[in-house]
């Protein structure tokens, strides 16, 4: 069900948005094999052992949420957005702008990571 209305919320965005969205997409869930996705508060959420990240679409941007951030190592600097909130952060990307692949990978392992570790 969430996969389908995921695709739906993209779908809809037809500009540079829903492209960026599905890229991000298949970026997070490439990262973790288990990693399941999920539809809340109005918005994609990818989870495994707790909430991983989630991605939204604002009128000029898509925000990609770590709702753990601040517990994760980020040496590529992704994180640009949220840097005070006590516990998540983060990167917010706008028309033409890129995204490092790997470093985004590496930061979705660490935080399904990070899960894993408060759970034992």
């Amino acid at each position: 069900m969430a996969p389908k209305r995921i695709d739906k919320q993209m779908a809809e965005l037809t500009d540079w948005r829903g492209k960026m969205m599905a890229r991000l997409r298949k970026i997070i869930l490439s990262a973790n094999s288990g990693i399941s996705e999920e539809f809340k508060w109005n918005t994609p959420v990818f989870t495994k052992n707790g909430n991983v990240c989630a991605l939204g679409s604002f009128k000029d941007h898509i925000k990609i949420n770590f709702f753990k951030g601040a517990s994760l190592t980020d040496p590529k600097k992704l994180f640009n957005a949220g840097l005070e909130a006590k516990t998540s952060r983060g990167i917010d990307l706008y028309e033409g702008g890129t995204i490092d692949e790997t470093a985004l990978r590496n930061l979705v392992k660490a935080a399904v990571s990070v899960n894993k570790a408060s759970k034992e």
